[in-house]
C-alpha cells in the first residue's frame, strides 16, 4: 500500500504490547477513536496472560503480529515497521500512561509538512507528580547528554509519544532491542540533520507495581546509545 495514496493512513500506531491484559482493550478502543486515518498495529510480545484473547475480539480493526517469545520494545517495533503504511508513524505503550487522545497534536507538524520528528514532552512545565526520584534524574541526564552530544536541546528523550515520517524511521535502519529504542531514534535523527520539534502532553506515571517495566537501569544502555551513535553517517 503506498504511503502517499489518497485512501492510505495517515497515522500508524505501534503498541507493543507483554502482558498488558488490564489495559490493552481500552488502549485499542481509544486508538481506533483518534480522528484520522489510522493503522493500529499491536505487536504482543510474548504474552502469558490474556492479552492474545482480548486482541482476537478486534478482527481486521487492527493488525496483530504475535511473538512466541519477549524480544524486547525495540524487537517489536523493528518489526512491525514494515507493515507501517502511515505517513506518520508514533508508538503507543500497551498501558495509560500517555493519553490516545493528544496523538493527533503530537503528529499534526508530519502530517502538515511542517517537521519530520516530532516528541511529545512530559516535562514542559517540570517534571511530574508521581514518577521516582531516579527516573527524574536520569530523563534530566538524558535531555543534558542530547545537548552535549548533538549540540540539540530537549526537555524528554525518553518519552514515549515519538513520531516520526515513516519513510524517515525506515531510513534509520534500526538496530535496537529492548529500550534503547528511544536514545537509537533520538541520536540518528539528529544526525540525519533533522529538527526534533517537542510539544507538550499529559502523562500519568505507571507504578512497578501496575506493570511498568522499564527501570532508571536502563540509564547505562541509554547513555551508551547516545555515544555509540554520535558519529554515525546516514
Amino acid at each position: 500500500m503506498p504511503e502517499d495514496g489518497q485512501d492510505s493512513p495517515q497515522l500508524t500506531v505501534l503498541v507493543p504490547a507483554l502482558n498488558e491484559q488490564d489495559t490493552i482493550a481500552e488502549v485499542v478502543d481509544r486508538l481506533l477513536q483518534v480522528p484520522l486515518r489510522t493503522q493500529v498495529i499491536v505487536i504482543d510480545d510474548g504474552s502469558t496472560d490474556d492479552t492474545p484473547k482480548i486482541l482476537e475480539r478486534y478482527g481486521d480493526a487492527i493488525l496483530v503480529l504475535r511473538h512466541e517469545r519477549p524480544g524486547g520494545k525495540g524487537n517489536a517495533i523493528r518489526a512491525a515497521l514494515p507493515y507501517a503504511y502511515g505517513t506518520a508513524t508514533i508508538i503507543q505503550d500497551a498501558d495509560l500512561e500517555y493519553f490516545p487522545e493528544e496523538i493527533p497534536k503530537v503528529v499534526s507538524p508530519i502530517l502538515s509538512g511542517e517537521a519530520n520528528a516530532v516528541y511529545g514532552t512530559r516535562f514542559a512545565h517540570g517534571m511530574p507528580k508521581g514518577m521516582a526520584l531516579p527516573n527524574k534524574l536520569v530523563n534530566w541526564m538524558l535531555a543534558w547528554a542530547v545537548r552535549l552530544l548533538f549540540g540539540w536541546r530537549i526537555t524528554d528523550e525518553a518519552t514515549c509519544y515519538k513520531a516520526f515520517r515513516t519513510s524517515l524511521l525506515r531510513e534509520m535502519e534500526l538496530q535496537c532491542t529492548r529500550f534503547e529504542f528511544c536514545p537509537e531514534v533520538t541520536a540518528k535523527a539528529l544526525r540525519m540533520g533533522e529538527r526534533i520539534h517537542e510539544l507538550p502532553i499529559r502523562y500519568e506515571p505507571r507504578t512497578k507495581e501496575a506493570g511498568k517495566k522499564i527501570r532508571w537501569t536502563d540509564a547505562p544502555e541509554a547513555f551508551w546509545t547516545l555515544l555509540r551513535y554520535r558519529f554515525w553517517k546516514p
